[in-house]
């Protein structure tokens, strides 16, 4: 028997899964790591802690899957985008990683624009406006404002690459992750020298830039021991997660959208050719696929909405639930059912950690606009889910405006499992949702990956068509659609209402 590991490096935990030579799902195993926010705005993660998850994992769905270590062939490696981790001559970590929701960079963003000629030379060069999620606006932070640590740096890995050095001794990255640098030639999938050259920073600080099927390396023995496995296990390039969870959902042909909530909520497309947004509003990005791309939308909180309502105004529910074993988000969603289209009026932004496409904006904030004596908890769940589902719908709007086609809507991560959240997004976007046998997202897409690195299948669109299929569908209701159709403008407008007072909301923050 052959398996195949999967191992996404996530902002909440770390999800590894194997298959089988048939895509079957044989064990997984979740491991949880905290996030730190030592100022307003500001996301780290102590990289240790995603090679302790990892190590724990592999074991755990090795023991679960009762495999012998020679029969786990390859890994393929996914993680959360864009975050930051420096490294110094001896591969010690220099500080706590930068993650992909960070905010701290915009004056950052700033000089990127300015040294590479303005706004529209930057897209032309990589395809992508400066925005302070990327790693390049990180990387100039470090330089700006903690120089010793700067000049101590001697690579500059994104987070499951780091995860990949601590496997294979190797520094080694996937087109489709590097894309999210904003450092990447995108059209020519290598690092960009002239850009390079007008940031001052040295290329050997980045990794070697390999297509997401290629085997990077073998385990170390070391890490081998650790991980119960053998030197003889190979480690593909892998991907980053958004363009592993599109590979999970079989985004791999022209026409195939996938929305997925987590954490973020996040619009991808698949595209054969390079599809640029001359506005800057949506990522064109390499994708998993060998010489395609993708164009994706990111609203940085989508699931994460939810989690927070949770987390902060629902403690007696988070409590009870240890004793009943009742999901507080089915409570949640059980009070938000019955609540008609629209909240009632009531809407919410989804801003919690500023907001990346189409705004571009570390200003800007969540809230509740509208609320009066009626409205109860169940309409303000209602409203999150509405409009973290408007946010999206942001980006396919833009998608749409650039004809790309879109013939199907397949759903993905926590949002995809709720089936009034389904509804929602059905209703607000106006067409059917797809949901699939495989609900893994990242892992399960980077899993394909290294079945395909090792010969089980002979391209990634093979390996999707033979384990992927349809299994939910969810029409649209025509009278909410016409609700969201009318309610959709509104909530643009209201970005556009208060994006002033956000930045002096900023301000007064310091």
């Amino acid at each position: 028997m052959s398996a195949f590991l999967g191992i996404d490096i996530g902002t909440s935990g770390t999800k590894t899964l194997a298959i089988d030579e048939a895509g079957k799902i044989l064990a997984e195993s979740t491991e949880l790591y905290p996030s730190h926010h030592p100022k307003p705005l500001w996301s780290e993660q102590d990289p240790e802690d995603w090679w302790k998850a990892t190590v724990k994992t592999v074991r755990a769905v090795v023991r679960k899957a009762k495999l012998k270590p020679s029969e786990v062939k390859s890994i393929g490696l996914s993680g959360q985008m864009h975050g930051s981790v420096f490294l110094d001559r001896d591969d010690r970590v220099i500080r706590p990683a930068i993650l992909w929701n960070d905010q701290r960079t915009a004056a950052e963003c700033d000089e990127m624009e300015r040294r590479a000629g303005g706004r529209s030379r930057l897209i032309k060069m990589v395809a992508n406006p400066a925005l302070t999620g990327f790693t390049a606006p990180k990387i100039l932070w470090l330089r700006n404002h903690e120089p010793r640590r700067f000049d101590r740096t001697r690579k500059i890995l994104l987070p499951k690459d780091d995860v990949r050095r601590r496997m294979t001794g190797e520094y080694a990255t996937d087109v489709s992750d590097a894309s999210g640098m904003l450092l990447l030639d995108i059209a020519k999938r290598r690092w960009s020298k002239p850009l390079l050259s007008k940031l001052e920073l040295d290329i050997d600080l980045f990794a070697k830039c390999y297509e997401s099927e290629d085997v990077t390396g073998q385990l170390t023995r070391e890490a081998a021991k650790k991980m119960g496995l053998t030197t003889d296990c190979l480690v593909v390039g892998g991907a980053g997660d958004c363009a592993a969870g599109a590979l999970g959902n079989g985004i791999v042909t022209r026409g195939t959208l996938s929305t997925s909530i987590g954490t973020s909520g996040i619009m991808f497309v698949h595209s054969d050719d390079v599809k640029i947004d001359p506005k800057g509003r949506l990522h064109t990005f390499c994708h998993a696929v060998r010489g395609k791309w993708h164009m994706m939308g990111v609203s940085l909180s989508g699931g994460g909405c939810l989690q927070w309502f949770r987390n902060q105004l629902c403690q007696a529910e988070i409590a009870q639930s240890k004793r009943t074993k009742v999901d507080p988000y089915d409570v949640l969603a059980g009070e938000a059912k019955p609540i008609p289209s629209g909240s009632e009026g009531l809407f919410f932004l989804p801003y919690l950690s500023g907001e990346r496409t189409p705004h571009a904006d570390p200003d800007a904030r969540a809230c509740f606009i509208g609320l009066t004596l009626k409205h109860a908890r169940g309409h303000m769940v209602r409203s999150v889910m509405e409009g973290v589902a408007y946010a999206m719908r942001d980006s396919l709007a833009i998608i749409r405006e650039l004809e790309v086609p879109v013939r199907e809507i397949r759903a993905s991560g926590g949002g995809s499992r709720s089936p009034l959240w389904r509804q929602i997004q059905a209703d607000v976007f106006g067409q059917k949702i797809v949901t699939l046998n495989a609900e893994e997202g990242p892992a399960f897409g980077v899993a394909l990956l290294a079945a395909v690195g090792a010969g089980a299948y002979k391209d990634v669109i093979e390996a999707c068509s033979a384990t992927i299929k349809t299994v939910k569908t969810t029409p649209v209701d025509r009278a909410a659609k016409k609700y969201y159709d009318r309610g959709f403008p509104i909530y643009q407008q209201l970005y556009r209402s208060l994006k002033n007072d956000f930045k002096s909301i900023a301000a007064l923050e310091g």
